[in-house]
């Protein structure tokens, strides 16, 4: 039998084996409410809601491939910010380089941005879409929860994915309660974090204001004599408000939120490739003035009204408004020299003198509204219907000064565009019984969404600018399922999915439109509660079939989205959460083989060329390659064990996660190996009751040296690596005072 046989066939007998096991522990399940409230009374576990359908529903009973954690697990498994999430969900990969945050689940999302590209994983705050990867980062402070969704969205979600989705609370406020919680860490590196939040709550109105202040050196020396910055520095200040109103009689709700973000940095700390000055790949050489400023706010309001004792309506709308604004250098060295005044700013010269700056401009303004009709009554059909509108304006203005290497003075390349982004929805979904154990499912959602793309100002010839190009797209998505409930909180679903990611306009106006991307899913799957509800399992299988993939690379320096290849991937989850009173573990596994389902010839960002049988700048992807940014093996596990000193408990703990090797681009090389690491976490925590906790942690106990990213080349910067934390370790402190 083959390698990939045998792995298949573990895989296969890990999971089934998982289900065949549990089954005889079935019959021992007790009714949900009965045994939820048995499980808190002798150290059990509690129940998970969640709202992927929209409606709060136990996790238990949504057949979803889904990882949730609250804010407290959170901050117990040392997540701090979003790129931490993959070290605790399975068969998530998450990359932050330059400006932007690229999530893939399963292999499937966003491997490099372009200024008309959408993500292929949705992500949501209290329930407004944050359509765009460059602002998802900045509101990972007072978190509810976080529930991470695999497979495609294209039914329920505010806006279609075909990746998965993130979907982030925050605390609610509380009525009839008025406190204050402080959350404070000391950290080598003189990181300074402070979060606090205030609850302020009345009979019928509520307010909570959260903040949050995070200063941290670089891990990496700019060492170059004439630095002007120390890339890796960050500072950031956000503060965040959520009005709640509840009507007299309890029929309506509403919610007003605010959030203010304010992210300042020295940009990226890249270690260029082949450095010659050091090979500490935490030492870089640079004398450019680099920096990027995110800043912005969100407005939003939701309502909730009860229109009868078995209807709600719900009503969302959301105004965004943020900018980033960076400079890089874009040789990334102390010693490059600029394109003298005597000679032009040719392709040729530029190759010969590559010192050179790079600065831009993007800004979003987006307005979003949706609305909801939903079944709140307990019978055995259950329905949503709804709409979903997004309109936004984004402008881009990139800047490149190839005739000085300190700042940028003048452009002799510049590109200053405007895309109009549209999208509307209409979508339903049917769940209904037709026993106490069998329920089936029925979803659809139709999508239009047009793109109207204007370039100013770009390189190249043949057009005449100002240059307007238009696309439109439309598709129908759905998912169909059945679901066996049995035993309490018990299930197996199999489901058939299907979600789409818009197509759009190329930067060039000489370059063919891309077209939408689909995904098609197939998934079954089992979620279970045993012994009292001391141990959860839940696990599934899923074959993916991925359509009209949305590559990104470059071609000439400039970003282009092409669509030659497909994809088929299979694979699954496992998650294991277990408490037994004082001791707690957690395990989560992901298996994932994700392949090029078809040869094609595409452009390569590092080692542009023709390969034979190819068009001219065209290299070849043979069948069977595998996707990016698909780590074969994702696994995490976690310990820890409470004993009590008489008030205070005291909680040691460790955890492990392990991503195995993934590639950034379809051509395999030493500049797009991301390869595979094991980190160590550990953390002690004395918990002195609910006014006080005290924690010192270490992160990357091992001081494991590796790779978080691999940045490609472009026309305004050379690309390079960006390292993983090293060790880190601090001490935290989280203060509750009030009612």
């Amino acid at each position: 039998m083959s390698v990939i046989n045998t792995r298949r066939a573990a895989m296969l007998g890990v999971l089934l084996g998982s289900t065949a096991a549990i089954a005889p522990a079935f019959a021992q399940t007790a009714e949900p409410q009965a045994a939820e409230a048995q499980a808190e009374d002798n150290g059990g576990l509690t129940a998970i809601i969640v709202t992927a359908e929209r409606r709060e529903q136990s996790l238990q009973d949504v057949p979803i491939s889904a990882s949730v954690f609250s804010g407290e697990e959170l901050q117990r498994k040392g997540v701090v910010n979003l790129n931490d999430i993959q070290q605790v969900a399975p068969s998530v990969a998450i990359n932050t380089f330059n400006r932007s945050t690229f999530i893939n689940i399963r292999g499937v999302g966003i491997a490099q941005s372009a200024p008309t590209s959408n993500p292929g994983v949705a992500y949501y705050i209290d329930g407004q879409l944050i359509p765009h990867e460059q602002f998802i980062g900045q509101s990972f402070f007072d978190i509810g929860t976080i529930e991470v969704l695999r497979g495609p969205q294209g039914t329920l979600t505010g806006q279609n994915s075909t990746g998965g989705a993130l979907y982030v609370r925050t605390p609610e406020p509380e009525f009839d309660s008025s406190f204050a919680v402080g959350d404070f860490t000391v950290a080598n590196y003189d990181r300074y974090r402070a979060v606090a939040a205030v609850n302020v709550g009345g009979e019928n109105v509520a307010l909570r204001i959260a903040g949050v202040h995070e200063q941290r050196d670089s891990f990496t020396r700019n060492i170059a004599p004439n630095a002007q910055s120390q890339p890796g520095n960050m500072n950031m200040e956000a503060v965040r408000a959520n009005l709640r109103l509840r009507g007299a009689d309890g029929r309506l709700n509403v919610n007003v939120r605010g959030e203010y973000f304010n992210v300042k940095s020295d940009n990226n700390a890249v270690k260029r490739r082949g450095d010659t000055v050091s090979t500490d790949p935490f030492v870089i050489q640079e004398d450019a003035l680099s920096f990027q400023n995110q800043q912005g706010y969100r407005l939003s309001a939701e309502a909730r009204y009860d229109v009868s004792d078995s209807v709600q309506a719900r009503g969302l709308v959301s105004w965004q408004d943020g900018y980033t604004h960076d400079q890089t250098d874009g040789d990334r060295t102390a010693t490059a020299l600029a394109v003298p005044a005597n000679l032009p700013a040719s392709s040729a010269n530029t190759r010969t003198y590559p010192g050179r700056v790079s600065n831009g401009d993007t800004q979003f303004k987006t307005l979003i509204g949706e609305f909801n009709l939903l079944s709140t009554h307990k019978g055995p059909l259950q329905w949503v219907f709804g709409g979903f509108v997004m309109d936004e304006t984004v402008p881009v203005t990139l800047l490149r000064d190839n005739r000085n290497t300190l700042d940028v003075l003048q452009s002799n390349s510049s590109i200053i565009t405007e895309a109009k982004n549209t999208s509307q929805s209409v979508f339903g979904q049917v769940n209904y019984y037709f026993t106490d154990a069998i329920e089936v499912l029925a979803g659809a959602r139709y999508s239009w969404d047009k793109q109207v793309y204007t370039r100013f100002a770009v390189p190249g010839a043949g057009f005449t600018l100002p240059f307007t190009s238009q696309v439109t797209s439309q598709q129908l998505t759905g998912k169909i399922g059945v679901n066996y409930h049995f035993g309490g909180d018990n299930m197996i679903y199999l489901t058939a999915s299907k979600g789409y990611k818009a197509g759009g306009v190329n930067l060039t106006p000489n370059t063919p439109d891309f077209k939408p991307e689909r995904n098609f899913v197939y998934e079954a799957g089992f979620k279970t509660e045993l012994l009292d509800r001391h141990l959860r399992v839940n696990g599934d299988v899923f074959y993916s079939d991925y359509k009209d993939i949305q590559l990104s690379s470059l071609v000439g320096g400039l970003p282009v989205t092409q669509n030659a290849l497909a994809g088929k991937s299979w694979g699954g989850e496992l998650e294991l959460t277990a408490q037994f009173g004082g001791l707690a573990a957690n395990v989560g596994l992901g298996y994932l083989d994700s392949k090029f389902a078809n040869s094609a010839c595409i452009s390569d960002t590092n080692a542009p060329g023709t390969d034979v049988g190819c068009a001219a700048n065209l290299r070849f992807v043979p069948k069977d390659r595998v996707l990016p940014f698909s780590p074969e093996w994702t696994v995490n596990a976690g310990v820890q064990y409470t004993v009590g000193f008489g008030s205070v408990d005291v909680t040691p703990r460790v955890q492990w996660s392990y991503l195995s090797e993934q590639y950034a681009t379809p051509f395999p090389s030493v500049n797009t190996l991301v390869p595979g690491r094991n980190i160590f976490d550990a953390r002690l925590t004395f918990d002195m009751g609910k006014a006080w906790k005290l924690e010192a942690f270490v992160n990357n106990l091992t001081d494991k040296t590796y790779i978080a990213s691999q940045i490609q080349n472009s026309s305004s910067a050379d690309g390079g690596i960006i390292y993983g934390a090293p060790r880190t370790y601090g001490l935290r402190l989280r203060v509750e005072i009030g009612n």
